[in-house]
């Protein structure tokens, strides 16, 4: 028996092809195109390195101590022509305590730190000091380390600088240590051969004298 060829069959066969062509074409569309928007739709995150963080002020003091070490260290600054400020004194012209640390009390970061940032940066001479108000540990010596860090708008962005780092000892209660005296210049850079640590005295004490029963309880 003869097959008998059909043109419209043929046709009818073709446009299936093409049918499918179409489709298939416009989903690999659909998909490219969604590859493409997904970036912009959900961006990943950028990374943020320690430089891009911004900070609160121009100038960062920070100390941190042994966070096993139940210990009150006070963290004194002082910049050009203002008073020193510490735990009893928050605030001057050029400086603010940020963290005012007391051990492990009242302390739900289990962290160990204080901090200072200054408001803009202001030329002259600067003096760090750490002072040693309680050790309820009883702990000896208590190893601190100091950073001095700047920070100075560069276009649309901030970038921060470490310019200072030691790790000092404090060995007695009440002892009242010059870590470091330097000196900035109007620009905000480190004035060479300025850094130095000569004694300086300034803890001032709070009205009434200060309350150690408090720390025995």
């Amino acid at each position: 028996m003869s097959k008998h060829f059909s043109f419209a069959a043929e046709a009818e066969d073709d446009s299936d092809v093409v049918f499918r062509d179409v489709i298939t074409l416009a989903l690999l569309g659909f998909i490219a195109l969604v590859i493409i928007l997904l970036p912009h739709i959900n961006p990943p995150e950028k990374k943020r390195t320690e430089q891009e963080v911004a900070a609160p002020g121009n100038v960062m003091i920070e100390a941190r101590w042994d966070d096993d070490i139940d210990a009150d260290v006070d963290l004194w600054v002082q910049g050009p022509q203002d008073r020193p400020v510490g735990y009893s004194n928050l605030a001057g012209e050029v400086f603010n305590l940020l963290r005012d640390d007391i051990g492990f009390r009242n302390d739900v970061s289990q962290l160990n730190y204080e901090n200072a940032y200054s408001r803009g940066i202001v030329e002259g001479e600067y003096t760090v000091n750490l002072h040693m108000y309680f050790n309820r540990a009883d702990s000896w010596p208590v190893p601190v380390t100091v950073l001095v860090s700047t920070v100075k708008p560069s276009g649309t962005t901030r970038t921060t600088r470490q310019i200072l780092v030691s790790e000092v000892e404090l060995r007695r209660l009440g002892e009242e240590l010059t870590v470091f005296n330097f000196q900035l210049d109007a620009d905000g850079e480190l004035v060479d051969g300025s850094v130095g640590s000569a004694p300086r005295k300034l803890v001032t004490a709070p009205t009434g004298g200060y309350n150690f029963d408090a720390y025995k309880q």
